[in-house]
């Protein structure tokens, strides 16, 4: 026999299942995700658009 612990097999399972779904989540933040910067530069791009497009508007009384 070894002097190794006990393996606890509830532990290996919860742990290789966190790995996982850690593993999955980094794969869906480099798909899907974007950083503070990208958000930022499309919120102002979308200001400055959307203050284009009024500044063009007809008034009509």
């Amino acid at each position: 026999m070894t002097d190794e612990a006990p393996l606890n097999l509830n532990k290996a399972r919860k742990e290789r299942l966190r790995e996982a779904t850690k593993a999955q989540a980094d794969a869906n933040a480099l798909k899907f995700g974007r950083t503070k910067a990208e958000r930022l530069l499309e919120a102002a791009r979308n200001d400055l658009a959307r203050r284009r497009l009024d500044q063009h508007q007809f008034d009509e009384e």
